[in-house]
């Protein structure tokens, strides 16, 4: 470790340094960073939990000390020695915890697992002219394990199982919500105590390895939740390391968050090197595909609101951190969980933005899904809300997110957030997500979104699969997998998402009957498509006059048999619809229905 790039805030390989380091001939090497502690012990299974002092000779705050009894697989702690005392901690670079309400470390081989993705991480891009279809996921609770007393299956257990779902509807990525560790099952990960440490819930770091190298031999890619703002109030963590505010705020008005947690303070630039450090850590050591960085606007904001004003010690550390990320991973997305209004969010550093790949567009999500809680009468009066993403879309590369948070803590499912009765729902729903597939951006659903669940989301219950078992989910399932067929196949929907030449409104509200009309193009300009909305409850008809004479061909109507529809589905040649500029065509839409066609 450069002593000098972790004193500056400019370390990516801290973890390297600090931390339990198996040596190559027998015993560990421990090493932990406590500035203003007197003293610091290692105690665990390898000394009978009795302290054994480290040296802390060679710099300052920085102690060391090799045990030749030490092994793999062991667990320990660190007993630091400060003006609180005497307080056992876990280690902030430590590879694995035991499971909580237990907080022993673990000592880690890194080296344990071989990867086999090399043809993968070769080939990796951005996805910016590629599909992204991102299926966001718990772990802990998309498929329960009978036989395990909590109900877990381990990383590597579920492999199978996950990648044969995610082709079932054609997902390209998987998106983990945090698997660092973390004592509060009900925080979801958010609370985190052990930034370097797979939570023990599901395994050991190998297997989580495992996992991954599946996935990508699969041709499935995997992203991770990352969380940069705050970290567990426990004192056997991070909170007051050294007897000091080593990794937050010493205020009490900006120490502490409103989930209860503590807030990280940038302005120590060993803290930089900390996070940066955790930040490769899952790209270098996991092969992670990207990082969906949570709670963007509590680091780019004092405490999260605009009006305390911009936290620039922590806007400096996003900065260094994105330029960093790119420099060693090029090819792994960096995207933001980012609420506000903040510019240049995916701007290069150099140009002065923060530097991340992709923005979660929270603007469209809250807009979209207020439109579609309307009523039909209401919807003709507020045609803004599905068409203002347009005005600013292009400002940042962006995503569009149907996450977890939409489907918690009252907020209704996104079938149940839709305006009418149990059958109004599903044409409507299956319009939405026609909607989402055709407005630009990439693309992330949380699980159980596919089967038009209505329960909201429990972490401690996988969703109601058993609702496949009816008709109209079942045949919802159906739309939700050729929906991502379709996207996946047709570079239209995807290519030019962030080139405006690759998308027109073809009809915006038609004189108030609530029918909108989408054109995407791809760069070749030989396979266009062109979906036609009807967003009311009757049965309306729209007479489409294309750019260029040609023939439309249905592959795609919401109102199929097939989907639960009323719609009969005719043969491609049977439906194809000929039509030029000044005469047009006459497209007949269902109450709710919508239709998605190729420009032949």
């Amino acid at each position: 470790m450069d002593f000098q790039k972790f004193y500056d805030g400019k370390a990516f390989d801290v973890y390297k340094y600090l931390g339990a380091h198996p040596e190559k001939d027998g015993g560990v090497t421990f090493r932990t960073f406590a500035l203003n502690a007197d003293k610091v012990a290692v105690l665990g299974e390898f000394n009978g939990w009795k302290d054994t002092f480290m040296s802390d000779e060679q710099r300052k705050g920085f102690f060391e000390i090799t045990i030749p009894e030490a092994k793999v697989g062991q667990m320990y702690k660190y007993a630091v020695y400060s003006k609180l005392g005497r307080i056992e901690h876990c280690d902030p670079y430590g590879f694995g915890m035991e499971l909580r309400p237990n907080f022993a470390s673990i000592i880690r081989n890194l080296d344990e697992y071989y990867f086999s993705d090399e043809k993968w991480m070769k080939e990796r891009t951005l996805n910016y002219d590629k599909p992204l279809n991102i299926y966001e996921m718990h772990l802990g609770s998309w498929k329960r394990n009978e036989a395990d007393p909590n109900g877990w299956y381990k990383y590597d257990e579920i492999a199978d199982d996950l990648i044969a779902y995610l082709k079932k509807y054609h997902f390209t990525h998987v998106e983990f919500m945090p698997l660092a560790e973390h004592p509060f099952d009900g925080s979801w990960g958010y609370q985190q105590t052990g930034f370097f440490a797979p939570t023990s819930r599901y395994g050991t770091a190998a297997q989580l390895k495992k996992l991954v190298d599946r996935l990508h031999n699969a041709g499935i890619g995997a992203i991770v939740d990352f969380v940069p703002a705050h970290f567990a109030n426990d004192y056997y963590a991070l909170k007051e390391y050294d007897g000091t505010e080593l990794y937050e705020y010493p205020a009490s008005d900006v120490s502490d968050s409103e989930w209860g947690t503590r807030n990280f303070i940038y302005a120590r630039r060993e803290v930089m090197s900390f996070m940066m450090s955790a930040a490769n850590y899952w790209l270098a050591e996991y092969h992670f595909d990207g990082l969906r960085m949570d709670a963007i606007s509590r680091v780019i904001y004092w405490m999260g609101d605009e009006k305390r004003g911009v936290n620039e010690t922590s806007v400096d550390f996003l900065k260094q951190l994105n330029e960093g990320l790119h420099r060693l991973h090029p090819t792994a997305m960096l995207i933001a969980e980012d609420s506000t209004s903040y510019p240049g969010g995916t701007k290069p550093t150099w140009l002065g933005g923060l530097g991340f790949d992709y923005k979660w567009d929270l603007g469209w999500m809250n807009d979209t899904l207020d439109y579609f809680m309307k009523q039909s009468d209401e919807r003709k009066s507020v045609p803004e809300k599905l068409t203002f993403s347009m005005f600013y879309f292009y400002n940042e590369r962006h995503l569009l997110p149907l996450s977890h948070d939409e489907v918690v803590h009252g907020k209704k499912t996104i079938i149940d957030k839709i305006f009418g009765d149990y059958d109004m729902k599903f044409p409507q729903c299956r319009s939405l997500y026609l909607y989402m597939m055709m407005h630009p951006g990439k693309k992330l659903n949380f699980m159980g979104n596919e089967i038009a669940m209505f329960r909201e989301w429990d972490e401690t219950k996988e969703p109601d699969y058993f609702l496949l078992r009816y008709p109209i989910h079942d045949s919802f399932q159906k739309y939700f997998a050729e929906l991502g067929r379709i996207y996946c196949e047709y570079p239209a929907l995807y290519e030019m998402d962030y080139d405006p030449k690759g998308f027109r409104w073809v009809t915006i509200n038609d004189n108030g009957k609530n029918l909108f009309g989408i054109e995407r193009y791809d760069k070749t300009q030989k396979k266009n498509v062109i979906a036609i909305f009807n967003f009311s409850n009757t049965k309306q008809t729209y007479w489409l006059h294309p750019e260029k004479s040609g023939a439309l061909m249905p592959i795609l109507n919401t109102d199929w048999e097939r989907f639960g529809g009323q719609t009969k589905e005719l043969p491609p040649e049977a439906a194809l619809l000929r039509a030029d500029p000044s005469t047009g065509v006459e497209i007949e839409l269902a109450p709710f229905g919508s239709i998605l066609f190729e420009i032949k």
